[in-house]
């Protein structure tokens, strides 16, 4: 079969050296290939990889004899899934393989952020010591209260870490999510968004981007917040009105952020629309990795190949994913996890 894997700044060592082997023709193309070029690559593909790529009407419309687009990663809303649906195209994605990863990274984030480590870390490179003044004060995290935007898989994971591991008191806004389940995982349900935001000292978000969750922090939100609240987001950039954070954190509304996520990547220094956040003592940037660790990437490529053997092989394809867009696939061949 010939292969297409965009994104091919993203090391897939394993799968690749065993699709060549297995005598398949792998192409190759980076992050920043053109429509064009990825249109033409796609005209005589079985099978397209992709990670970050936007794959939109045109790329499926060129594609004569594609059968399957698998995301290697989470997230689908590069895809164009009703386009490659109606051409009999299966979309699939690789939900799980870094669910705790991530949960840990933002984790991370917040422990630091609270414990002012990048800053502190800083006065040290710059001066050698830092006395115990007023403006090196950080905070604790046990007995303060953990607000959770999104109660999936990840955010459960980051609500046990904090609520177990640190005596936190884990809220959550879920509107899909009973009070019941997630009391079993250790979080108070919160009916509504401002209630939770006026509540917390710190915000962790771990949403799924769409209609209903784009910008769900904005301005508004923003103001909702205590001056020492410090907001995690791990999951989409777009989740939050990422010019009305940085206005807040420049002009001291909130406590400090942690981002490995953005609407627009990468990140640069000079003409980015957020590069004051290099400036800021207390925010974090991580240039969206915090998936990356060498178990989940060993997952994420095990299970890559399952999805390509099943495809070659004409089997079903696993959906392992919740996500309605790839549930509602039936119509082709494909195989709900139960």
């Amino acid at each position: 079969m010939k292969i297409v894997r965009t994104d091919r700044e993203l090391e897939l060592p394993m799968v690749d050296q065993v699709l060549r082997d297995q005598g398949h023709e792998l192409v190759l193309l980076p992050e920043t290939v053109s429509e064009e070029a990825l249109c033409k690559a796609v005209e005589t593909c079985d099978i397209l990889l992709m990670c970050y790529t936007t794959i939109g009407a045109e790329v499926i419309k060129a594609a004569k004899q594609l059968k399957a687009i698998i995301k290697y990663g989470v997230g689908i809303d590069a895809i164009d899934i009703p386009a490659a649906n109606k051409k009999g195209i299966v979309v699939v994605n690789i939900p799980e393989y870094a669910e705790e990863t991530v949960a840990e990274g933002a984790f991370a984030m917040l422990l630091a952020l609270a414990k002012k480590m990048p800053a502190i870390q800083n006065k040290m490179s710059k001066s050698s010591w830092a006395w115990p003044t007023q403006h090196w004060m950080s905070q604790d995290i046990a007995g303060k209260t953990l607000g959770i935007i999104g109660c999936g898989r990840i955010g459960k994971s980051m609500a046990r870490m904090a609520g177990l591991g640190l005596r936190a008191k884990v809220i959550g806004y879920d509107p899909y999510k009973s009070e019941e389940h997630l009391a079993e995982n250790g979080i108070v349900k919160i009916e509504s968004l401002q209630s939770l935001l006026e509540q917390s000292d710190f915000i962790s978000l771990h949403a799924v981007l769409n209609n209903e969750t784009m910008h769900i922090i904005g301005k508004p939100e923003l103001a909702m917040l205590k001056k020492s609240a410090i907001i995690i987001n791990s999951a989409r950039g777009a989740l939050i009105d990422e010019e009305a954070l940085l206005e807040s954190l420049m002009n001291g509304q909130i406590g400090g952020a942690g981002l490995d996520v953005f609407s627009k990547e990468p990140l640069n220094h000079s003409t980015h629309p957020l590069r004051k956040l290099y400036e800021l003592e207390n925010v974090i940037l991580f240039p969206h990795l915090t998936f990356y660790t060498q178990e989940a990437m060993d997952r994420l490529e095990r299970e890559t190949l399952e999805r390509c053997v099943e495809v070659m092989q004409d089997r079903p394809v696993l959906i392992k994913s919740k996500d309605p867009r790839l549930q509602n696939q039936k119509h082709l061949k494909t195989i709900l996890e139960v």
